[in-house]
């Protein structure tokens, strides 16, 4: 099936994040042509103002250290802790004057980590929205969700799961799996993670003085989630091994004695020495370069490049995908030596990839970042997004596992996942009461839109609730 029979619209919503009034125009006939032109052309969004990690770890720990002494000045004097600034000196003028006491302050605390996260989600909502067509933009999605952290994890997960994909993901979208599999598994994030700070080679001194030894959380899903996948014919000694291997792959502290605090850093004291065998392969212990040449070699393995191919067919085509469609991209991702641009315009070019059935549903993030964009409406902060997120059950960031959210259309599509997306539609459409809605159904669907879409678009009682119908519509839901 060629390309230029898919709708535009559903091309935009199948490969990027959908239409913006004129994106129908600029896409045309063409939109494999239109989507291979910006693999080619176009490097993942980056903000550069937002810090990079290490600054904000260390931010983070000053903060806290800040935090817990005035706690325990509090704690000490018996004394309540008081704002202090001008605008909360004016708001205790003004209570006192009422005869209404100010509520009690709250006890000191660390902001830093809600107001990295709130600012990472506003720059990867601007990224979505500023994007011409989004499929670069889509990959990092993949991949952030592929490579899994979660904020619930702690503050500093929270801090820096944006700062993480901004570093180990977007820059490598486009380059060598093998190059952001090693930039992903040695992040302080993914390190903080999956818990390597508190892995210690067994037979080291530290281990004897300090009583603690291996973790395997990092390395059993470096094999199970990252690259071999569950069937890919690891086994439990092969988990061990590999914990050994990237041992020492820690995070500096405040002290700064191995490098700049909060940056990554191989610590020869933590790491397991000598050989080790993983897949039936033996790997001189020549430091951190150990890590390295093993991640290279688990990029090569067939199973890796099944295990990716599968997924990201499941992701952009069908929850069942074609067999052809799996064979191509595992084929490209082999023979290319995983160049992830070549898979992706693998991805593009195959015939099954334009399949006219619309037969997934599009993930509450594809939903909201779609309607946002559709809309032109730019969020006040992070939280406003981050609350829909949370109602649809995919908060930015925040997977209940290190498997990352789940990819198929039975999980989102359940009953009252439907009811929390008409009524999170009915929120959306609240920020654009002013906008016509027959005029949004032609700039985001265009021909695509069916008759009676059309009709009940057409026929809604108000613009708002006419608005609310387009984004709950059947064109605008699946991909």
């Amino acid at each position: 099936m060629r390309s230029d029979f898919i709708p535009s619209a559903l091309a935009l919503n199948r490969f990027g994040v959908g239409a913006r009034p004129g994106d129908l125009a600029r896409v045309g006939r063409d939109p494999q042509g239109f989507f291979l032109t910006e693999i080619r052309s176009e490097q993942p969004q980056t903000n550069q103002i937002l810090p990079e990690t290490p600054t904000i770890l260390a931010d983070l720990r000053e903060e806290s250290r800040r935090v817990d002494l005035a706690r325990a000045r509090n704690a000490a004097t018996g004394d309540e802790p008081r704002p202090e600034g001008i605008v909360l000196s004016r708001l205790i003028d003004k209570a006192e004057a009422s005869g209404k006491p100010m509520p009690a302050p709250a006890q000191p605390r660390n902001d830093i980590p809600q107001a990295m996260y709130q600012a990472d989600i506003m720059a990867r909502v601007n990224a979505a929205l500023t994007t011409d067509g989004g499929f670069v933009e889509r990959l990092v999605w993949f991949w952030s969700n592929h490579f899994a952290v979660g904020v619930s994890k702690g503050n500093q997960v929270q801090s820096t799961a944006g700062a993480f994909e901004r570093e180990a993901i977007r820059p490598f979208v486009l380059g060598r799996f093998s190059d952001m599999l090693h930039a992903v598994e040695t992040h302080p994030t993914m390190i903080y993670y999956l818990d390597n700070n508190q892995s210690i080679g067994p037979s080291t001194e530290t281990a004897r003085r300090q009583k603690k030894g291996l973790n395997e959380n990092l390395a059993r899903e470096i094999l199970e989630l990252h690259t071999l996948g569950v069937s890919g014919g690891y086994t439990q000694s092969d988990v061990t091994s590999l914990a050994r291997v990237i041992t020492g792959w820690t995070v500096a502290g405040p002290e700064g004695r191995l490098g700049r605090p909060g940056s990554t850093v191989f610590n020869v004291g933590l790491h397991e020495p000598g050989e080790q065998q993983v897949l039936g392969r033996y790997y001189p212990d020549f430091g951190p370069d150990q890590a390295r040449d093993v991640f290279v070699a688990l990029a090569s393995e067939p199973a890796t490049a099944r295990h990716l191919a599968t997924k990201l067919a499941r992701h952009f085509v069908a929850d069942h995908p074609p067999d052809a469609l799996v064979r191509r991209l595992e084929s490209t991702f082999r023979d290319t030596g995983g160049d992830l641009a070549a898979v992706a315009a693998a991805l593009l070019q195959a015939d099954e990839s334009w399949a006219p059935e619309a037969s997934k549903i599009r993930s509450p993030q594809e939903f909201v970042m779609g309607s946002l964009r559709l809309l032109g409406s730019v969020p006040e902060n992070g939280g406003v997004v981050n609350n829909l997120l949370n109602a649809l059950g995919q908060k930015m960031w925040d997977p209940p596992g290190p498997n990352g959210y789940p990819d198929s259309r039975d999980h989102w599509e359940s009953p009252e996942g439907l009811k929390t997306r008409l009524d999170v539609a009915v929120r959306l459409s609240q920020r654009a009461s002013d906008r016509d809605p027959m005029a949004l159904l032609d700039g985001g669907l265009g021909d695509y839109a069916s008759r009676e879409t059309r009709q009940a678009v057409a026929r809604a009682e108000s613009r708002q609730q006419g608005v609310a119908l387009l984004l709950m519509s059947p064109e605008f839901q699946r991909r």
